[in-house]
């Protein structure tokens, strides 16, 4: 995860801890703190053992704090997380076993909208469930303007792969080019549960004053990225097999 600590986002933070700590698998979490100070992190995360804590010295954006503190994962697989948002009880058994009773890259589910009365919302994404062979998530994103094709915060993905499909030097949408880079890589399966609750709120990203200024091109940027990875592993294929 990474945060900048805001004041109104604290009580998210919270409530992402609660939600891992309610999981019934060993995790360890990375907070990667983007130039925020480190005595302002909520006791209870700072001192959980199963958390650990990259301070940066200077703001440097979500998708670099992500990919810095990828080099602190010490476990076999990895999930993103957004710090206003939480995860389902079940989110990373019923992954995790899929993983390793399949032996496949990464294993995603839906996610669900949390509204502001505590009600939420299933967003099934376009890619359907069951298992996906590298590169054909990608087939499931149309075009840049439509839906993107899976959750990105839904993937648990062995973390080689994620190392190898780090976030996309983006102010925004890095994280739909390191959701194709996974799935491009190796093939996973989509499972029909929800594991993750995206937070709706005025002070989520897309809501941010700006953001529509740019979230064309971050789009175009990623569904082309998409492209002509899965264009140049399949040429690969083509050519070892020919």
């Amino acid at each position: 995860m990474a945060t900048q600590l805001r004041p109104d986002r604290l009580p998210y933070l919270m409530t992402m801890h609660e939600s891992l700590t309610r999981q019934s698998v060993p995790w360890e979490a990375v907070i990667a703190l983007d130039g925020a100070d480190p005595a302002r992190l909520p006791a209870a995360l700072s001192d959980d053992p199963r958390v650990s804590v990259l301070a940066l010295p200077r703001p440097v954006g979500a998708a670099c704090a992500r990919n810095l503190a990828l080099d602190d994962v010490r476990t076999e697989y990895v999930n993103w997380a957004d710090d206003d948002d939480e995860f389902t009880d079940d989110a990373m058994s019923v992954r995790l076993n899929t993983l390793e009773s399949t032996g496949v890259g990464w294993c995603a589910g839906w996610s669900e909208d949390q509204h502001p009365d505590g009600s939420t919302t299933l967003w099934r994404c376009p890619t359907p469930p069951g298992r996906h062979e590298a590169g054909d998530v990608w087939m499931y994103w149309k075009s840049p303007a439509d839906t993107i094709p899976i959750g990105p915060t839904t993937i648990l993905a062995r973390t080689d792969l994620v190392r190898a499909a780090p976030m996309g030097g983006l102010v925004q949408g890095e994280d739909y080019c390191a959701a194709l880079g996974v799935t491009a890589l190796a093939p996973g399966i989509l499972l029909p549960v929800p594991v993750y609750r995206y937070r709706k709120w005025n002070g989520q990203m897309t809501a941010q004053a700006g953001y529509d200024q740019l979230e064309a091109a971050a789009r175009e940027h990623a569904w082309a990225y998409g492209r002509s990875l899965r264009a140049v592993l399949r040429r690969g294929e083509d050519q070892v097999h020919g």
